[in-house]
């Protein structure tokens, strides 16, 4: 990226980007956007990882987990994250966001105001991730202790056509965040 001299009184910044890191729970979006934060904050860039956990214990707090609450809760999201990033921050989501009316919205959002978006799908096999299972999610859904979980018993909706695919199961977490970085590299975001 060509960087100009500002004039006196101006200073130049850099143009941000919302990176929605979208898959089903333990698909490893947030394991991936912190690595590309590093990578990206190790280059001077002004980095924000906007955990889908701590926006609903601090931004979305009250809100459920039915179909109207998972909307309102994106959209909350979308609209902070469109807010960094126009603002010069590359702003990193990795949030579960199942239905693809409310990724939509928030793509809209970014387009109406010029923000650069980026939809990654994480698109880890439900077979892995509950083998994973970072927070335990799929053990207590078996054992009947939690209902309504992403892709088991409540629908997420894959993405028909993301900017990026990932199957995090075939590579390291460097090499998924390696290939993130090359498409907002090649997008001349990075």
């Amino acid at each position: 990226m060509t960087t100009t001299t500002p004039t006196p009184g101006e200073k130049h910044v850099r143009s941000g980007a919302t990176v929605w890191l979208t898959g089903l729970p333990s698909a490893g979006k947030t394991t991936i956007a912190y690595e590309l934060a590093g990578r990206l904050r190790e280059e001077g860039h002004l980095v924000e990882v906007l955990d889908g956990d701590e926006i609903r214990e601090f931004i979305s707090a009250g809100l459920g987990f039915g179909r109207e609450d998972r909307h309102t809760n994106v959209q909350r999201i979308g609209y902070v994250a469109e807010l960094l990033a126009r603002n010069g921050v590359t702003a990193l989501v990795p949030v579960i966001a199942p239905y693809t009316d409310s990724r939509d919205a928030v793509r809209k959002r970014h387009a109406t105001n010029g923000t650069a978006y980026v939809e990654v799908h994480v698109a880890t096999p439900v077979e892995v991730c509950s083998v994973r299972d970072v927070k335990g999610l799929y053990a207590k859904q078996a054992a009947g202790e939690l209902t309504g979980l992403t892709g088991v018993d409540d629908p997420y909706e894959e993405p028909a056509s993301p900017d990026l695919r990932i199957e995090s199961q075939h590579q390291t977490v460097q090499e998924s965040a390696a290939s993130v970085y090359a498409l907002l590299t090649e997008r001349g975001l990075a």
